[in-house]
């Protein structure tokens, strides 16, 4: 299966005629050859693939690396890769230019001074953008385990309790599921921290009668979740059930309009032309959402400035949002894969406005 991925990059080597491809960026050597470690390199050509790592890792590939024969490297990397394309008599090389440092650019270039090194943005990225059956049965897995552990926790949210305090009981909830940790650091924004969209858990006391948005995630096998809930710690103000019910709406909308061949610029004025509709357009002002796998943000990205369509395969949120300040806000979201026809959910936690 892994060493299938590799047909993703023909068109590279053919685009730019390169015998040769530099991986470093772990989530892409993750993808290509399964290696889980925090150290190594992927060199690929046409016809054979070589992992690179030092002595610490060289037991741990030899179990997990697939398609790729596992090479041994000494003290400095970039011996072991130079002696490798003078073996092979590689001339042309790309390289991941979004994930490499200028110092490790240098220090690349002075090593290979007899090899073009061919700079790939970050449309070398865009490898990882559809997902193959067992990313899709991950990313179910880890959605499902995330959704679970927030509906068990909800009891936990009541006045006198801090942001923190639901974060930490969230966290313990999903590694007592299984989750080999958090996806990201918890968003607990209450009352008027609700207007804050990346209002990570602080020491806030939740008051009765607050918004509390929620915006969590598990990681598990390398993959992650992303979801999003709103709910009300008491009876809420009739505006703040307002807002719910639009983004509520906003966010069915866009789902109901998910499907391959549209584009995400569409997708997101759908979810945000009805924010308009209500008079709220001012208040939103993110985009509907991102691509999401090995890292928790992904090609493709749902905006106004988007160019991207959607494809059979993607995995994507849905998250519109309404942030007054002053007052809060409302954010909803799921993930969800894009089929043939559709589009399938993969978190399930309660959308409604829960009054707890």
């Amino acid at each position: 299966m892994l060493k299938n991925r590799r047909f993703y990059l023909n068109p590279f080597f053919e685009e730019f005629s390169l015998n040769a491809i530099l991986f470093t960026d772990l989530r892409n050597i993750r993808f290509l050859c399964g290696f889980t470690g925090s150290e190594g390199a992927l060199l690929i050509t046409p016809g054979h693939a070589w992992f690179l790592c030092d002595s610490r890792y060289t037991a741990q590939a030899a179990e997990e690396v697939q398609g790729a024969e596992v090479r041994e490297c000494g003290a400095v990397r970039i011996e072991t890769i130079a002696a490798l394309a003078a073996e092979q008599s590689l001339d042309r090389i790309g390289f991941e230019a979004a994930h490499t440092t200028v110092s490790s650019y240098r220090r690349l270039s002075e090593k290979l001074n007899s090899i073009e090194l061919i700079e790939l943005g970050p449309r070398l990225d865009e490898i990882r953008i559809r997902k193959d059956s067992a990313e899709t049965n991950l990313l179910s897995a880890v959605a499902t385990l995330s959704s679970l552990s927030l509906t068990a926790i909800l009891s936990a949210i009541k006045p006198g309790v801090r942001e923190v305090e639901v974060a930490l009981a969230l966290e313990l909830e999903m590694r007592r599921r299984g989750a080999d940790g958090k996806a990201f650091d918890f968003i607990v924004a209450s009352g008027e921290r609700g207007a804050m969209p990346h209002g990570v858990a602080s020491n806030k006391i939740i008051q009765s009668g607050e918004l509390v948005t929620i915006d969590f995630g598990a990681l598990k096998d390398g993959y992650h979740s992303d979801e999003t809930v709103t709910v009300a710690c008491g009876k809420p103000e009739l505006r703040a059930e307002e807002i719910h019910s639009i983004v509520r709406a906003a966010h069915d909308l866009a789902i109901s309009a998910v499907r391959p061949g549209i584009s995400c610029k569409d997708l997101d004025e759908i979810a945000r032309g009805y924010i308009r509709e209500k008079g709220y357009e001012e208040y939103f002002g993110h985009g509907l959402g991102h691509g999401i796998g090995l890292e928790v943000h992904e090609m493709p990205t749902l905006s106004p400035r988007s160019t991207s369509l959607l494809d059979e395969g993607m995995v994507i949120t849905i998250e519109p949002g309404i942030y007054i300040p002053g007052f809060g806000g409302v954010r909803i979201e799921d993930t969800v894969i894009v089929t043939g026809d559709g589009c399938d959910v993969l978190t399930s936690a309660d959308k409604r406005l829960l009054v707890l």
